[in-house]
């Protein structure tokens, strides 16, 4: 009798199946997305991280194809947004609205933060950077940073400064500017840059690190002084407020970035599919537009690799400017 041999023994056809897999894989990715796409906000609704999410929303849907859902999911600091998304399927169809705080400032404030953010996420575009101005109440007899620095000196621990709370970028900020300009204010934490101002019109706060978007309205009305902005470039919103390095402290520069991400594992051609989307939106005149009359800045774009290596040196700079302020673990 004779005796025959499958045609596949067992290593073959788990070749075999594995090849089937990748064709599988592949073809899901070359048909992506086929359902609609999910980007996790990490802040509040009606902020001004949110209506940017907004803005680009239906740009992005008609380049994509398919319905692009903006979902809040504020909480611990932006890292419960962050953790979701680190846990979601790497499939491109949940992403994440990162920026410095989840990515580089709450998980060295957090003390058990569920996601590594270098490891456990992709960069897919860089969106923007947000500027913030050091301004002064009109009642502090200053009228420029180097006036600001001579009279802290003066007079070191007893000039206040307001922030969105501990461990905010405000706050981070002022921190950064204590630091480099070797003077010393007391922190006051408020709830957000509007609590800020109304305090400081009222002359009850001296001065404070506010977002230069929610600040215009009270410089052009000349409630509050600007000092200076954190960018390393003056802002075309405010041309005439020149850069806190111009104004006498040549080393600072300090925005908030920000940029979309994805899990790690997501297929690459899924990534720079993506990566094409972003550069494209970014780039078109309604979004560069009011980007420029926010006070934000477009941000250039970067490789993938790129924004990684970013993500890596944001991390450590904000590392140190956490432990230097005294809150590394805090919460």
């Amino acid at each position: 009798m004779t005796t025959f041999k499958p045609v596949f023994d067992r290593r073959s056809f788990i070749i075999c199946m594995a090849g089937a897999a990748a064709t599988g894989a592949v073809a899901q990715t070359l048909d992506y997305p086929t359902r609609p796409v999910t980007l996790i906000v990490p802040f509040p609704p009606a902020g001004g991280l949110d209506m940017i999410a907004r803005q680009l929303q239906p740009l992005i849907e008609k380049r994509l194809g398919k319905p692009f859902i903006v979902e809040n999911r504020p909480g611990g600091g932006t890292t419960i947004g962050a953790a979701a998304v680190a846990r979601a399927a790497p499939d491109g169809y949940t992403l994440l609205y990162a920026t410095s705080s989840p990515f580089a400032i709450a998980v060295n404030i957090n003390k058990n933060v569920p996601y590594d953010p270098v490891k456990d996420f992709i960069p897919l575009g860089m969106i923007a950077n947000s500027v913030f101005v050091f301004v002064a109440s009109n009642s502090l007899p200053v009228n420029n940073l180097a006036e600001f620095i001579k009279l802290a000196k003066e007079k070191p621990g007893t000039i206040s400064f307001g922030s969105g709370g501990p461990g905010s970028v405000q706050h981070l900020f002022a921190e950064m500017l204590q630091s480099q300009a070797d003077i010393k204010m007391v922190h006051v934490p408020y709830r957000g840059d509007a609590p800020v101002l109304n305090d400081m019109i009222a002359g009850h706060i001296p001065c404070a690190f506010v977002e230069l978007g929610v600040a215009i309205p009270f410089i052009q009305a000349k409630s509050v002084k600007a000092l200076g902005v954190s960018s390393n470039t003056r802002v075309p919103a405010t041309p005439d407020v020149p850069t806190i390095a111009e104004a006498g402290v040549p080393t600072f520069e300090a925005v908030s970035w920000q940029m979309f991400a994805v899990p790690a594992g997501t297929p690459r051609p899924i990534v720079d599919k993506w990566h094409g989307i972003i550069g494209e939106v970014i780039a078109s005149p309604e979004i560069y537009d009011e980007f420029v009359k926010a006070g934000r800045l477009p941000a250039k774009q970067r490789s993938i690799e790129e924004m990684s290596d970013y993500v890596r040196t944001e991390l450590v700079r904000w590392t140190k400017v956490v432990q230097d302020a005294g809150v590394a673990g805090s919460q």
